[in-house]
């Protein structure tokens, strides 16, 4: 199971569970039925932008593919 936030905030930084590659959120929107967070590689800002679409259940939010850097809501 996927880790989860409460909630999916700009400036959070995530790992792509692929490559380790740390990426910080640097924008949320919405597109109809779905939010969709933009994700920059940290210390590569020429690198192309990802889109990820947002997944929730439950009381949580969560990137598919990705695993929270600071899973603590606390922020």
């Amino acid at each position: 199971m996927p880790v989860q936030v409460r909630r999916i905030r700009v400036g959070q930084q995530w790992t792509k569970d692929e490559t380790g590659d740390t990426y910080l959120v640097t924008k949320l929107y919405n597109e109809a039925l779905h939010t969709v967070a933009v994700l920059r590689k940290a210390g590569a800002e020429t690198e192309a932008l990802l889109r990820i679409k947002i997944q929730r259940s439950g009381d949580g939010q969560t990137l598919p593919g990705f695993t929270p850097l600071q899973p603590s809501d606390d922020l």
